[in-house]
């Protein structure tokens, strides 16, 4: 039996794969509209390619075979944004009357869509706290339930939630599952081996790789599900230009080496905040003594470079100053690139049914590819300025 090949080989085994004659190790980019064919009668089939520039050309079609490769999926579509591929499949899979599960955490803009878009549509929303059981979380479902968005760790807070039994009773339950997996990145965790219906990501973050790119993915093992996601985005018209698809396709023949360093550095980052006297607490799964270290460790293979920082105490001023001092984070609201970014997230809670109760001001930070040492030093220049500032 051939030994399966490892995710950094695999990603880039399909670059280089024989039999399709001499060719550039990346496709061309293929910047079309219209596709022209031989004759009338091979116009409409399919296998002799795309029949309009809508349905993607050859970079596109790459992305996608190695997007669904690497999170064990069936099929992988893609969409303009990350955002986007959180709401095509929720508008697919609902309809007036139904309603949709969410955790209180759920990433900002998601949480928009379901009350400026669809609850006026007819679909209700509900939200449990962001540190529910699974017990907490089925026992809301009702006859009217019929998807649970997932995130796993949530935004900003990084509450974790026991994947594979929540899909397990949701399956049962005939709730449709749909999760954001861009922290997983298909890389530390793969949804749909947990039986969960979709896997989303936002390739925007760390396929892409360089913060140059807005594209999103939607990943499936069912074939039903992924017919009706075909359909939404024949429909609505919904495409990812050659040059965005080509740029992603090179950043993800990379993605495990900058996964797996970026994850590493930010350990390092945050062991060393943890010990500062300035930090009540850092919100990162991968640290021991985190809430929710025992299923990241159960279920994850890695960690994504992204962590929350809970202050002692401060205020909007004090957290500006620390931001505001450093010189190696930038001031940005993205993660997955290259680059180390900070944001001031405490304003982002008061959104939520119920806010958490936290020590003092909430942080996040994202930790790119920049020697740890220079970025610990940078945050000790940050911490001088809190304390000035107080």
């Amino acid at each position: 039996m051939k030994t399966p090949l490892s995710d950094r080989t695999r990603l880039i085994s399909g670059a280089t794969r024989r039999g399709q004659g001499r060719r550039p190790v990346n496709p061309p980019i293929e910047r079309a509209s219209t596709m022209l064919s031989d004759s009338c009668a091979v116009m409409n089939d399919p296998a002799e390619g795309p029949t309009y520039g809508i349905e993607g050309t050859s970079a596109a079609r790459a992305l996608r075979s190695a997007i669904a490769d690497l999170e064990g999926g069936t099929e992988a579509w893609l969409v303009s944004s990350g955002l986007a591929a959180v709401t095509i499949p929720i508008m697919t899979l609902t309809r007036p009357g139904d309603e949709v599960i969410a955790s209180d955490a759920v990433y900002g803009p998601s949480r928009r869509f379901l009350s400026r878009w669809l609850e006026p549509r007819g679909v209700s929303v509900r939200y449990h706290r962001a540190d529910a059981g699974v017990d907490e979380i089925v026992a809301m479902f009702g006859e009217r339930t019929k998807l649970l968005l997932i995130e796993a760790p949530a935004s900003l807070t990084f509450e974790m939630t026991d994947v594979p039994v929540l899909a397990s009773a949701a399956r049962a339950r005939g709730v449709k599952t749909v999760m954001d997996n861009t922290w997983g990145s298909g890389l530390a965790f793969r949804p749909l081996a947990h039986g969960v219906d979709v896997s989303i990501q936002a390739v925007t973050k760390y396929i892409s790789g360089h913060s140059d790119v807005l594209i999103g993915s939607m990943a499936v093992t069912d074939d039903s599900i992924g017919r009706a996601l075909q359909g939404s985005l024949d429909d609505m018209g919904w495409h990812v230009s050659p040059d965005d698809a080509w740029l992603s396709l090179r950043g993800i023949r990379t993605l495990p080496l900058r996964y797996a360093e970026q994850a590493r550095s930010a350990l390092t980052v945050a062991e060393w905040l943890q010990a500062r006297p300035e930090v009540a607490s850092v919100l990162y799964p991968p640290l021991p003594g985190d809430p929710g270290h025992k299923l990241w460790k159960r279920d994850f293979t890695g960690a994504a470079s992204l962590f929350g920082l809970v202050m002692k105490g401060g205020n909007a001023p004090s957290a500006h100053a620390f931001l505001d001092s450093l010189s190696l984070f930038g001031l940005g609201y993205s993660w997955g690139g290259f680059e180390s970014l900070a944001t001031h997230e405490t304003i982002q809670l008061t959104r939520r049914q119920q806010p958490p109760v936290l020590a003092g001001e909430l942080l996040r930070f994202h930790v790119g590819l920049e020697d740890p040492a220079d970025l610990i030093a940078d945050l000790d220049v940050g911490l001088a300025a809190w304390r000035a500032a107080l």
